[in-house]
């Protein structure tokens, strides 16, 4: 599980389940937002859920399956 000490009152790990937005993934990837953008698009990282146009969330298992194999990861 990806864990992160932070000072502030952001969880220190990401939940296996659920939804979460750029600002709570980003602390537990290596890349910066256009980079991960970028794999997003060329299906080297999870697709991104759009809840509206303004809110974009990516599902937290896929984040971890990530995680876990970075370089072998395919999204479905």
């Amino acid at each position: 599980m990806a864990t992160k000490q932070t000072d502030d009152n952001r969880p220190a790990t990401l939940p296996l389940v659920g939804r979460s937005r750029w600002t709570q993934i980003q602390p537990f990837l290596p890349v910066c937002r256009e980079t991960w953008r970028t794999m997003c698009r060329e299906g080297r990282a999870p697709k991104p859920v759009r809840l509206s146009p303004r809110c974009t969330v990516w599902d937290n298992a896929q984040v971890h399956a990530w995680l876990a194999d970075p370089l072998g990861y395919r999204a479905e």
